[in-house]
Parts: C-alpha cells; sequence; structure tokens
C-alpha cells in the first residue's frame, strides 16, 4: 500500500478538518511533541479513504472484533452512504508510509449524533479504537482517543462517551473520561 493524499474526493470527511483541530490542551500530544501531522515517525494520519479496502482497513477491525463477510462492493457502499451523511462519521486511519511496511496500522472513529436535548446539541461517540498488534505500546491509541475527543469538542458536541471493556476503563480514564453508569444494556441481533 502506497501513501494516498487524502482529499476531499477521497476520503470520508475533508482532511483539512483535522488539520483544523486544536490538540495544544491535550496532554498525550503536548508532553510527547505529537499532533495530528505528526502522529509518529513514518506514521501518517488521515480520514479513511474508499482505497483502504484493499489496504486493509477490514483486516484491521478484524483485530477488534467480527466483521463479517466483505466485498469491495459491500464496502463502497457502506462508505457512500457515511460520506453521505456529512458531518457524522469521522473515521481515521493511521498509516505506517515507511517502505516495506505500507499498511494501515491504527483506526477510530467519532459518530457524532444530533440531539434534541440540551438546546439541540450533539453527542460525540468514540467507536472502534483498535491498533495493528506489532504496533501496540507506541501510543497510536491514545493519539486517536485524544485528537477525535478534541475534534468532538470543537464540533460543538456537550459530551463525548464510550463504551469498553473492563481492562480498558483505566486506560480510558487517563484521557478525562469518567465512569457515569455500571449499566450498559445491549439487545443483540447477530455477532
Amino acid at each position: 500500500m502506497s501513501e494516498m493524499e487524502a482529499t476531499p474526493d477521497n476520503a470520508l470527511f475533508n482532511p483539512s478538518i483535522l488539520a483544523s483541530v486544536d490538540c495544544s490542551h491535550c496532554s498525550f500530544f503536548v508532553k510527547n511533541g505529537l499532533s495530528p501531522k505528526n502522529p509518529g515517525d513514518g506514521l501518517v494520519l488521515r480520514p479513511l479513504q474508499k482505497a483502504d479496502y484493499s489496504g486493509g482497513f477490514i483486516t484491521l477491525l478484524s483485530q477488534l472484533t467480527q466483521v463479517g463477510e466483505y466485498t469491495r462492493e459491500k464496502f463502497e457502499g457502506q462508505f457512500d452512504a457515511m460520506k453521505q451523511a456529512q458531518g457524522v462519521y469521522f473515521i481515521v486511519v493511521i498509516e505506517d508510509t515507511r517502505a516495506g511496511r505500507e499498511k494501515l496500522v491504527a483506526t477510530a472513529t467519532l459518530v457524532v449524533e444530533r440531539k434534541f436535548i440540551h438546546g439541540a446539541a450533539s453527542r460525540g461517540r468514540i467507536e472502534d479504537v483498535v491498533v495493528l498488534g506489532e504496533y501496540r505500546g507506541l501510543y497510536l491509541g491514545s493519539v486517536l482517543v485524544e485528537l477525535l475527543t478534541a475534534l468532538s469538542k470543537q464540533l460543538g458536541c456537550y459530551k463525548t462517551t464510550l463504551d469498553c471493556k473492563a481492562d480498558k476503563i483505566q486506560f480510558y480514564e487517563k484521557y478525562g473520561f469518567t465512569r457515569e453508569s455500571q449499566a450498559l444494556m445491549v439487545q443483540r441481533f447477530f455477532d
């Protein structure tokens, strides 16, 4: 996979949105000198692109959960539907662009849900945070969580939430998330 510059035409959302996120208050970025423009040596943070189907996006997500059967047509249909819902889906990926390593290595999603409460405000929800096994420990999850939290705030969301497994609670608490409820109710229709 070779690095393809994200443009408004090929990306899920306009890449200029990421460039405009103010991460100066983000503890991880400040402490480590990272930014959306520099998530690490040889790494590029950008919006999901349609070409990422063949770049390993589905394989990356499979390290998090079951993704089911995917064809290029199914992926592109889902991508197009999400892109048309402008301002709702912000899926970001981190790509390793170093020679011989070209691949997607991390991803996370911010979903912006419009509400009638809080003066017709929006709620941000972070989902599907996953880092490729061999890249864990490089703080890429931290980069993604802080970036999407800052983006959610910048987009005017009144709060940002996420669901996580018990063993991940301490990780998210480092970035200002708190437990508000002990109950997560789910009704699954398939895995």
